[in-house]
């Protein structure tokens, strides 16, 4: 997490609990097991091996109900081989395990001895997320402290939606005009009524 932000935070608010959001955890997972696919895909193709990775991308990220008849069928042929991809994805799935706890303690015993595995498991880009996770351990844990309650899915979509209407109003000359129109996007406030219609 942004380390500004937690900043503005510890200081204006000091008893607000920070949650780092898990679709930010199963995002950056998934674009660990991506590089491993993709690196390991190159690599077999340099090595003359059958193109056995090929067009498995959305069967290795995407979750298991999800598939579509052809992609299970694909993801079925994967499996078969003991691939770094593979291990990743297996490695991906033990890791959704963690959203079913619901005690903080628990949930931090599992995130912990998970992490020890994929330490292990000589697979770089998914020892790269373990760090991450590593450092955010508390951040990620707010999450079951919090009851599983809360999510940062507002603000970021809050945040999407402002930057969205500062991108509309690249022509403005003034932040007081920028910040009218962040008013009006984000509050919902009534529109002006104009001379002309435009639709």
């Amino acid at each position: 997490m942004w380390k500004p932000y937690l900043k503005v935070v510890a200081r204006h608010c000091t008893n607000a609990l920070n949650i780092l959001n898990r679709f930010h955890a199963v995002a950056k997972m998934n674009l660990a097991i991506d590089e491993v696919r993709a690196g390991e895909a190159r690599r077999l193709v340099q090595d003359g091996y059958e193109p056995v990775l090929k067009k498995s991308r959305l069967c290795l990220l995407k979750r298991p109900g999800n598939l579509t008849d052809k992609q299970r069928i694909k993801l079925r042929d994967v499996l078969r081989y003991n691939l770094k991809s593979v291990r990743a994805y297996l490695l991906k799935e033990e890791f959704q395990q963690l959203w079913e706890y619901n005690s903080p303690a628990w949930a931090g015993k599992f995130l912990d001895q998970w992490c020890k595995r994929v330490m292990r498991s000589r697979i770089e880009p998914m020892k790269e997320f373990v760090r991450t996770v590593r450092s955010h351990r508390e951040l990620l844990l707010n999450y079951f402290r919090a009851k599983k309650a809360f999510s940062s899915g507002v603000v970021e979509g809050l945040n999407n939606k402002a930057k969205v209407t500062m991108r509309k109003a690249y022509g403005f000359r003034t932040f007081r005009i920028t910040e009218i129109s962040l008013y009006h996007a984000l509050g919902k406030l009534p529109e002006p009524k104009l001379t002309h219609s435009f639709y």
